[in-house]
């Protein structure tokens, strides 16, 4: 059973994360389809992502007063139906609604993966299931692209069906597999959204944990916005070669959340998270200076294999902060990221334009690992404790 719920959580994490990417290459496409000019064709991707950052600061703190089961299954059909329907939009602007609306309910089904792990799985398992659900993420950033361009040919609504489709099989999958994981009645009964923050705003740990969070996901955020403009501009390198690279990142990333539960056995949470970001650090300074393609390719795929080890670990630390408010943390987290790497693109222009290259951005990004290993060794939320704590300080 235990299997069945790793595979279980690494499907829909592939699904969410396929659909998060599928509108980049057929953006050209859907642009054309619905006559629009380039200024705005990018809504089509910020309606996801909207949809996304908003109500998972809702669907979070809703999830922890509900059954968890229940939520998944809703969520998992709101996308899969939302998603089937961008397929049949007849315009740019149901384009944008279908999209907003699968933005909203992988708001409420992504959570509850990562606050679902720690309910269902022993101890012993936590870390590598979470390593698991992760590596179906970075599995659909080197993926998405590709897949999205190959179901494209025939029609460009396939894709949307296809991803719908399979969504929708899942929500099957987890209605006869996931066990019921109600809260408890005494603690959710009647507290508010806002109340659900409030141990975490009281908390020390959890203050140190989502501002060491924010920190990396900006300094690695920084760095991926432009990484692909720096090899085109560094290299030129045509767009086919440009992506052929970024799925190579993106299995460094699978590798390494595969690799995260192995490393934690090994050295620690501790250790391996502080060992990852140093070497982090050391090498989106000195990445930037490098001149050989093939050895930037290697460089930047140790890069993301290191990032895939450290975020397992860092999602883990924070859902174990409270047990009693795993759908709170894991949303807060989500829009931590969503806010960080947004963030981190505008930053990434203003250092590349005016601040001398790439360079500055590869420093900008050092400092931010360094801050962030920093604030999640001071707030001591990577330590053993940490990891068994059930309840905020």
């Amino acid at each position: 059973m235990m299997r069945k719920y790793a595979a279980l959580f690494f499907t829909i994490m592939f699904m969410i994360g396929t659909d998060t990417f599928l509108i980049s290459p057929l953006l050209p496409t859907l642009q054309a389809q619905f006559d629009v000019s380039t200024g705005i064709a990018g809504w089509m991707i910020g309606a996801y992502t909207l949809g996304s950052a908003i109500f998972a600061l809702i669907a979070g703190p809703l999830s922890d007063g509900w059954n968890r089961r229940t939520v998944l299954l809703c969520g998992l059909l709101g996308f899969s139906v939302s998603t089937i329907f961008c397929g049949f939009a007849d315009s740019f602007w149901t384009m944008c609604l279908f999209r907003f609306l699968a933005g909203v309910s992988a708001a409420f089904t992504a959570p509850q993966v990562w606050a679902s792990i720690p309910a269902v799985m022993p101890p012993s398992r936590i870390s590598k299931t979470m390593g698991i659900a992760f590596s179906g993420l970075a599995a659909s950033q080197a993926l998405g692209v590709p897949i999205g361009s190959w179901l494209a040919v025939s029609n460009w609504s396939v894709p949307f069906w296809s991803i719908g489709g399979i969504s929708l099989l899942l929500a099957a999958a987890a209605f006869y597999t996931l066990p019921n994981m109600k809260p408890d009645s005494r603690q959710h009964g009647r507290a508010s959204i806002l109340s659900r923050y409030v141990p975490l705003m009281k908390s020390g740990k959890a203050r140190s944990g989502f501002l060491a969070y924010l920190l990396l996901h900006l300094g690695s955020g920084t760095a991926f916005a432009f990484v692909g403009k720096w090899m085109a501009d560094r290299f030129a390198l045509p767009i086919g070669q440009l992506g052929t690279v970024m799925m190579f990142l993106g299995l460094g990333t699978l590798l390494g959340s595969l690799l995260s539960s192995l490393a934690t056995r090994k050295l620690g949470h501790v250790n391996a998270a502080a060992v990852g970001m140093l070497l982090l650090a050391v090498l989106y300074t000195g990445a930037p200076h490098l001149t050989p393609l093939p050895l930037v390719t290697v460089v930047y795929l140790i890069i993301f294999t290191l990032l895939g080890m450290i975020f397992p670990i860092a999602m883990e630390a924070l859902t174990s902060l409270n047990a009693s408010i795993r759908g709170t943390i894991s949303s807060l987290a989500n829009s931590t990221m969503n806010g960080a790497n947004t963030l981190g693109a505008w930053i990434a222009g203003i250092l590349y334009v005016q601040m001398g290259g790439y360079s500055s951005i590869g420093i900008f990004a050092s400092i931010c690992l360094a801050l962030s290993l920093a604030t999640f060794l001071l707030g001591g939320v990577l330590g053993r404790r940490a990891v068994q704590t059930t309840t905020a300080n």
